[in-house]
């Protein structure tokens, strides 16, 4: 910590510190070190373990191709278009990169990656995966033959939410399903949603794919963090 007659340090110096971190693959070990700080504590729970996975868009911080003071196009290079169906039902674009999850059930995020938005969220699937979990839920986007193959042959329960095809709808028994372990699987949007409203994360703050994933597993380590906290404080209570 720093003495009150000691200078805070500006923001030059707290990013060359950041890049130091990044540089040097830091960022992983700091975030597993924590996590194993959190299991010590009976927080992040390792026996039975479970793996939610899932990605969300992250609108870059220049997101239109406007033209800057030189003619040259300000928008961001390292993102990429995503399109996706909205809640009302209606096709969104959205220029920007892609965070990657792996949170257990009680919210904690064990593992992160970070992508250009063009980049199909099934792609981090199996990077994501912890290699200790009993089973793995993830929503129809990571549904495939491949992982299917992956996941019986690592002995990880699948329980990805399955998916409809033009001409061979659910059975009752996908269906069945799909409705015993949606609920489960939403664990991850919550996440999500408490990156993006409570730690800035729904827009970057910075060109470039490497500034802008540095910044989201410094948000993801704060968050277990304060999840923590909050959780050993309920026990407490």
């Amino acid at each position: 910590g720093l003495g009150l007659a000691e200078s805070v340090p500006d923001h030059s110096s707290i990013w060359r510190f950041r890049q130091i971190l990044e540089k040097n693959g830091l960022l992983t070990k700091l975030q597993e070190d924590i996590n194993n700080q959190l299991a010590e504590q009976g927080l992040i729970i390792r026996a039975g373990e479970v793996s939610i996975i899932d990605a969300s868009v992250i609108e870059a911080k220049n997101c239109r191709p406007n033209k800057g003071v030189d003619g040259q196009c300000t928008q961001d290079p390292e993102a990429g278009w995503n399109v996706k169906n909205g809640s009302d039902g209606k096709r969104k674009s959205t220029y920007g990169f892609k965070g990657h999850l792996n949170v257990d059930e009680d919210g904690f995020i064990k593992k992160t990656d970070f992508s250009s938005g063009n980049v199909h969220d099934s792609q981090y699937f199996e990077g994501l995966l912890t290699g200790n979990e009993e089973a793995a839920y993830a929503d129809s986007a990571y549904q495939s033959k491949a992982h299917e193959s992956l996941l019986e042959d690592q002995g990880i329960d699948n329980r990805l939410i399955k998916r409809a095809y033009r001409n061979r709808p659910l059975t009752q028994e996908e269906k069945e399903h799909n409705r015993r372990h949606s609920p489960v699987r939403s664990t991850v949007e919550r996440v999500f949603g408490v990156l993006k409203l409570h730690y800035g994360m729904a827009k970057a703050r910075y060109d470039g794919l490497v500034r802008n994933r540095t910044r989201f597993n410094l948000m993801c380590i704060a968050y277990n963090l304060k999840h923590g906290l909050s959780v050993l404080q309920g026990k407490c209570a």
